[in-house]
């Protein structure tokens, strides 16, 4: 199946270069681009991709606030959203979890990683770059008047089964590792991990992270 993406930044020469690179890709496909926020927004809306890769810092309407507006449309909310910046910089890191991003990378990411970031998160997983650490997740999720992504008390609705999947996901496991972790196959993951989020009203594994620091069901080491 074709992943379908929209590629959004405000320059033109690097708009023109994840073009390329995404088509590139056998099982990669370009569906729209945009120059800034409001365009993103209205064409992810009009084309409803898979992924949109969004520029952080962009005029008219930044990438962030793009990304919240379309995670609260009701077109838009199943799109995974790939936030990309040249700047390593937390507060960015925070506000694109909270605004709803699936993924957040660096500009200066190789290109296989790039591409492989558009599957991952296209396959539900939640993506953060190498310099972006559990850390930092845990640090936004404890920070004062931080509004949480659903209600702790969904937890409670959990399976012993479900939270110990839900732990792993928080530290950073693959389905793969998951199922090898807990003796179980990739497939019955995938079903646990699909009732945890529809169970706790997240979008995506990431605000599972953040919900599950949030909670107190994993705490930062």
């Amino acid at each position: 199946m074709t992943i379908r993406v929209v590629v959004a930044d405000d320059q033109a020469l690097v708009r023109a270069g994840f073009g390329v690179l995404v088509n590139s890709a056998h099982d990669l496909e370009v569906v729209g681009e945009a120059s800034n926020g409001e365009e993103a927004l209205a064409v992810v809306l009009a084309t409803q991709p898979d992924v949109v890769m969004l520029d952080v810092r962009m005029p008219v309407m930044d990438g962030l606030e793009a990304a919240r507006r379309i995670s609260a449309s009701t077109s838009g909310s199943a799109t995974k959203i790939l936030m990309l910046t040249t700047f390593d910089l937390d507060e960015y890191v925070f506000e694109a979890l909270r605004a709803g991003a699936s993924g957040f990378l660096l500009k200066d990411t190789p290109p296989e990683d790039l591409l492989n970031a558009l599957r991952v998160i296209a396959s539900g997983e939640a993506l953060l770059a190498p310099s972006v650490t559990r850390r930092l997740i845990a640090e936004f999720a404890s920070r004062p008047n931080t509004t949480s992504v659903a209600s702790t008390d969904a937890l409670e609705e959990l399976t012993e089964r479900e939270r110990e999947v839900m732990i792993a996901v928080a530290q950073g496991l693959s389905n793969a590792e998951i199922a090898e972790s807990l003796h179980m196959s990739v497939a019955t993951v995938k079903t646990h991990v699909s009732r945890i989020l529809t169970k706790t009203y997240t979008r995506d594994r990431t605000q599972l992270v953040v919900l599950a620091y949030q909670s107190g069901l994993v705490t930062a080491t």
